[in-house]
C-alpha cells in the first residue's frame, strides 16, 4: 500500500483522553468544568463556559441544572432539523466572538451527532481562525481547539470518539469533515440515562450507524489489529442490542452507548467503505439525515457487503423497524448526476473498500442504476 492515497490519512491515533461512564454519570460535569474555571481565573482568562445543546433539551430543566451552567455561560440550541453546514458553523463562531467569547474556558456538547460535531467545529474554528470550509479535510487544522467536552444523548455515530465533524459545504457540495487529532474530545460523559427519551426509529437508525462503520471497517483494504478489535467488539455489542426482543431496555442501552464509543474508536484508525459515500450523496442532494441516509443506502448494498446487509435486515424485521424506500424514483437527470458527483467525491472510503480504480466500478451508469435501488 506504499503511496497509497489511504496513507495520507491516518498515521497517528489519538482517543478521548478521559471519560466518565455509568447512569447519572452527567452530575460529574459541573465538577470538571469548575476545575477549568479555577485554571482559567487563575490565569486572569475568561472563565466562561459555551454549552450547545440538542434544540431537544430546550425548557427540560435536568440537563440545565446537571451542567453546571452559570448565569454568565453561553448557552446555544442547536436545531438539528438540518445537518452541520459551513455556513452554519461560520456563523455560530462569529456570533461567540462578536459576543467577546472567543477564548472561553471550555465548549461542551450536549446531544447527538450534529450537536457534537458542531461543538467541535466551533472549538477548532475559535482557536485556528479563518472559515469551516478551510478545514474541510485531513490534517489541516494545525492548532488544538478549546478544551471539550462531549456527551451524547443518543447512541451511534461515535461523534463522540471520532477525529472528525461532518459539515457540508452548499457552495462545493463537499459533505466531509475537519479529520484532525485536535477535533478529538478531550473529555467525555458517557450516560445511559439521556437516550430514554430517543424514539424508536432513531435509536435504531442511529445505532445501526456504529455496526455499518465497523462492517465497511473490516471489509475495507486499510486494517490493522486494533482497528479490527473496536470494530469486532462493536458489531457484537450491536448484535446483542437489535437481536433482542427490547432493544431500548436499560441493559442494551448501555451496551449500545459502548458499542457507539468502540465503533468511533474503530474508524478513528481506520476507514468507512461504500455505505458512507453513498449516505453522503443522499445528504448533499436530498438532505437526508445521515443515519437513516445510511439505512436507506444498505438497499443497494448486497453485492458489496452481502452477510452484513442479510444480518441488518433480520435485526430490522425482528425490531418491526421500516427502512424508507423508493427515495430516488422518478429523480431528474441533473439530481441523478448530484447524487454520482457528491458520492465519488469520497476518495478515501471509496478507495478502501474498492481500490484506486473504484471509478471503474462505480460508472456513472453504476451509480445511478444504485440510487435506483433506495
Amino acid at each position: 500500500m506504499t503511496n497509497s492515497i489511504l496513507e495520507t490519512g491516518i498515521r497517528l491515533v489519538r482517543n478521548v483522553d478521559r471519560y466518565n461512564f455509568g447512569w447519572a454519570s452527567i452530575r460529574e460535569l459541573s465538577g470538571h468544568l469548575e476545575k477549568r474555571r479555577i485554571i482559567s481565573r487563575e490565569k486572569a482568562a475568561d472563565s466562561r463556559v459555551v454549552f450547545f445543546i440538542d434544540q431537544f433539551f430546550q425548557g427540560r430543566d435536568s440537563i440545565i441544572a446537571n451542567g453546571g451552567i452559570k448565569p454568565d455561560d453561553c448557552v446555544i440550541f442547536v436545531p438539528t432539523s438540518e445537518e452541520p453546514t459551513t455556513k452554519m458553523i461560520d456563523q455560530l463562531t462569529g456570533n461567540l466572538r462578536d459576543f467577546g467569547c472567543e477564548s472561553p474556558c471550555a465548549v461542551v456538547g450536549i446531544g447527538g451527532g450534529i450537536t457534537l460535531d458542531t461543538a467541535k467545529a466551533v472549538s477548532n474554528l475559535l482557536t485556528n481562525g479563518g472559515l469551516a470550509s478551510d478545514y474541510q479535510g485531513w490534517d489541516l487544522v494545525k492548532v488544538p481547539g478549546i478544551y471539550k467536552i462531549g456527551i451524547p444523548t443518543i447512541s451511534g455515530t461515535g461523534a463522540e470518539a471520532t477525529r472528525t465533524c461532518v459539515m457540508t459545504n452548499p457552495v462545493s457540495g463537499l459533505k466531509l469533515g475537519m479529520n484532525s487529532d485536535y477535533t478529538v474530545f478531550d473529555q467525555i460523559i458517557l450516560d445511559p440515562e439521556l437516550t430514554g427519551t430517543v424514539p424508536r426509529n432513531q435509536y435504531f437508525y442511529t445505532g445501526m450507524d456504529a455496526y455499518i462503520h465497523c462492517f465497511e471497517s473490516l471489509s475495507g483494504s486499510y486494517r490493522n489489529a486494533i482497528g479490527d478489535a473496536f470494530s469486532r467488539e462493536t458489531m457484537n455489542l450491536c448484535r446483542q442490542v437489535f437481536n433482542e426482543g427490547d432493544m431500548m431496555s436499560a441493559i442494551n442501552r448501555e451496551r449500545l452507548m459502548v458499542a457507539s464509543y468502540l465503533g468511533g474508536c474503530a474508524i478513528a484508525s481506520s476507514y468507512v467503505g461504500l455505505v458512507h459515500p453513498f449516505s453522503a450523496g443522499l445528504s448533499v442532494v436530498l438532505g437526508t439525515h445521515h443515519c437513516i441516509g445510511n439505512c436507506i443506502a444498505i438497499r443497494a448494498m448486497d453485492e458489496f457487503y452481502p452477510h452484513a446487509c442479510t444480518e441488518f435486515w433480520r435485526m430490522a424485521e425482528l425490531q418491526k423497524i421500516e427502512v424508507p424506500s423508493g427515495l430516488c424514483n422518478n429523480l431528474s437527470d441533473q439530481q441523478y448526476m448530484d447524487l454520482y458527483n457528491a458520492t465519488v467525491i469520497h476518495q478515501k472510503p471509496l478507495t478502501n473498500a474498492l481500490g484506486e480504480d473504484f471509478k471503474k466500478v462505480l460508472t456513472v451508469d453504476k451509480v445511478i442504476e444504485m440510487f435506483k435501488k433506495m
